[in-house]
């Protein structure tokens, strides 16, 4: 049995005071939301209750589909680094960044510049190259990129075509090592969002799922519960969303929760369940339910 848990969009709040020297691009219209109302959806109070009870958990791993920082300030990836610290050791904890991390062309490399540790690949030193694989026992961690910076009011991401070639061999040979394939991406494969919001080759992407497989995909950046089907070449895969880490209960689009999968079996076999808990209004956590994510045969 390998335990995963997952966590997204942790929007580190409260948001750093700008100098109004960096303000003039796309960071302004993000700094007028946040004062707006975004800080009152982010609350610090609640990631720190979400993090408190995945670490009591004891999961064997955690994984962090992105959006750490919200307009990509420099003070936002210092405190992000301590965050991430704080949650766990670069060989415990797996991070990919969001859009929210590239939120800008002149921060849109800080991620590695900051977080690397957390995103390097077996074996491998800087600069980090994606798709990474990070093997812990029974699985295979693959983290894929969709952060680039966009012009305002857009939160679209993109793998591109370079990485999108390298993902099939990746997964076709993590396969032949009969590993448990979970993928980390940041934009959901499958959206209802406007296309302004979504991943903008999610068509090459499932194409990609359709010929090379994998048995667990996920991702974050909807801020809502998730649970999509993908077709794989022997069957169904499971592409599972979570909502921020931060939502505030009655606020934010759906409060806080987290995702924990417990993983047995072997190749052909393999069983996986997932756990979900969330925040309340009183501000405990509980179990919300439990679902089987096992990769499905046609």
């Amino acid at each position: 049995m390998f335990t995963l848990a997952h966590i997204s969009d942790p929007h580190l709040a409260p948001l750093p005071r700008p100098h109004p020297g960096v303000l003039f691009n796309k960071r302004i219209t993000g700094y007028l939301n946040w004062v707006r109302g975004r800080h009152r959806m982010h609350r610090r109070e609640v990631l720190d209750a979400i993090v408190a009870d995945v670490k009591a958990a004891g999961a064997d791993h955690i994984a962090v589909t992105g959006d750490i920082a919200n307009i990509s300030l420099a003070e936002e990836f210092l405190r992000g680094r301590k965050w991430l610290e704080a949650l766990g050791k670069p060989l415990d904890v797996t991070f990919i960044p969001g859009n929210h991390d590239a939120y800008v062309r002149a921060a849109a490399h800080d991620p590695e510049r900051y977080w690397a540790d957390y995103m390097h690949g077996d074996g491998e030193n800087r600069p980090v190259t994606f798709p990474f694989v990070r093997r812990r026992g029974p699985i295979a961690l693959i983290g894929a990129s969709t952060a680039v910076p966009t012009p305002p009011f857009m939160a679209t991401g993109r793998l591109g075509q370079e990485q999108l070639d390298r993902l099939g061999p990746v997964l076709d040979a993590l396969k032949r090592e009969k590993l448990f394939r979970v993928l980390l991406i940041h934009h959901p494969p499958v959206s209802p969002r406007e296309r302004s919001k979504r991943l903008l080759d999610a068509p090459q992407f499932l194409s990609a799922i359709a010929a090379h497989g994998a048995e667990l995909i996920l991702h974050g950046h909807d801020h809502v519960p998730m649970l999509n089907w993908l077709d794989g070449p022997r069957g169904r895969v499971a592409a599972v969303g979570v909502p921020s880490a931060s939502g505030a209960p009655g606020v934010a689009k759906a409060a806080a929760s987290w995702n924990l999968y417990r993983i047995a079996g072997a190749p052909d076999a393999w069983q996986c369940e997932m756990i979900t808990r969330g925040i309340t209004r009183d501000g405990s956590i509980a179990e919300i339910g439990r679902v089987n994510v096992s990769p499905a045969k046609a």
